[in-house]
Order: structure tokens, then sequence, then C-alpha cells
């Protein structure tokens, strides 16, 4: 591939954003000007294996050519419409979503925290009224928003931001005795990552989770399962729940 884009040094970059955007990431000494396949390339020129797929977004690799053909094809078609408007895209995927997972609706938001705080929001509406506990799991992360935060239950993420979102309970990950001794009359779900990612890549037992599912389905809770580390074919099928 050739561009005839010539990136700034990396020290001024650097310093750019040191002046400019609030560090709240620790960042690599380092400034990516390119990406394809598995590697990507810094401003200096030097190529890296990169292992992180950017927090499992480019699971397909860097600049895939299909990817990229499809998001030249669509910008240059239509780049953006609101939501006052049916766009096709927009439809089949929301069909695509319910083919593939358990059926139901849509909702497009712009991020993991968004999503989340619309799954507690909608655990909140769709429950009789008095039941607003929600249920999460240690070393978990559901975002930085402030419902999304207070579910993530590391105490790290917490400081500075109390008092928090009352209604969350933590328990361990794979311990139904402790789901159970904390579920009651006012807790309406359930949340959890079927596989932990940012907390260290803990996974939740099959027979657990099953345990979980009958245990909701006896205490009138709905269980939410955080997909946005383990969707879209992340875990060898299309939806890690499954």
């Amino acid at each position: 591939m050739t561009t005839d884009y010539q990136p700034a040094p990396t020290q001024e970059t650097i310093d750019r954003f040191n002046r400019f955007v609030i560090g709240n990431y620790p960042r690599l000494p380092k400034v990516a000007v390119r990406g394809e396949g598995p590697y990507i390339w810094d401003a200096d020129g030097k190529r890296y294996l990169d292992l992180f797929s950017g927090w499992a977004v480019t699971g397909v690799g860097h600049c895939h050519p299909r990817l990229v053909q499809a998001i030249a094809e669509q910008a240059g078609r239509l780049l953006y419409m609101p939501n006052t408007w049916y766009t096709e895209p927009q439809g089949r995927l929301a069909q695509w979503i319910a083919e593939t997972g358990f059926g139901g609706k849509t909702f497009f938001c712009n991020s993991g925290a968004e999503a989340n705080e619309a799954a507690i929001k909608l655990a909140r509406l769709a429950t009789p009224p008095g039941k607003y506990k929600i249920i999460t799991f240690e070393n978990g992360f559901h975002g930085r928003t402030f419902a999304a935060i207070t579910a993530t239950a590391q105490p790290k993420y917490h400081q500075g931001f109390q008092p928090l979102v009352p209604g969350f309970m933590y328990a361990p990950l794979n311990d139904i005795e402790a789901v159970e001794r904390l579920a009651d009359e006012e807790t309406c779900a359930v949340l959890l990552e079927v596989v932990q990612g940012e907390g260290g890549v803990n996974l939740a037992d099959p027979e657990w989770l099953r345990a979980l599912r009958d245990l909701c389905d006896q205490r009138g809770m709905l269980l939410l399962v955080d997909e946005v580390q383990t969707g879209v074919g992340r875990c060898g099928t299309w939806w890690g729940y499954q």
C-alpha cells in the first residue's frame, strides 16, 4: 500500500496529546500511523505484531480489504442520516442480530457503556415496581458512564466518583450461592460478561451460567449479557452466551 501521508515526528504528537488531550488512558510512547493485517507501523516506520486487536475491535485484522471497501462504498453513497429516517443497512443489521441471536429488536447506540446503560434502564422499566437492584460480578467491566462504572465491580474505577448509583450488588464470578444470597424481592436483573475481558480473561463456567439462567427465571430477574468483547464471532459463535 502506498500513501502520500507523512506523519508528524513522534515527540511532536506526544507533546500535542500532553497539552490538549485528557490523560485518562496510559499510552505507549509510540504513534500508530498505519495497520495491515496483524501488523501496525509507528511514525518512525517500525513494524509491530498487534496482539491487542484494538480491544477486540480489529478481529479480522487492520484494514481488511473487504471491510475497507464496504466502508468506502457506503461513505460514498450515504455517510449519515439521523434516526428520523429509515435506512436499509440499519434494518438489515437489526434483522441479522435477531436471526443470529434470540430474536427480538435492537436498540442502536454509540458505545458499550451506552448499551449497558440502556440494558440497566430497560431492566428496571420491564420489571414490576419496586424491583431495581442489579447484581454484577467482581473484576467485571461495563463502561465509564455513571451507572456502568457503578456496575463495574472494581474499586479502582470508583475512586473520586462516590456516591455511586444506588442499587448495585457484587458477587464473585462462578459462585451461584453468592448470587442466591444477594438476590431478593427488589432485584430486577443480573449483568455479566461470559468472558471478563478487562478483568483478566476470566471465563464464566457453562454449568454456572445454566444455573444462573434458572435462578433468574425462578426469581423473576432478567439476565443481561454484556457482549462488548465477546460478541460478533469473537468466541467461535456469533454471540458469547451461545
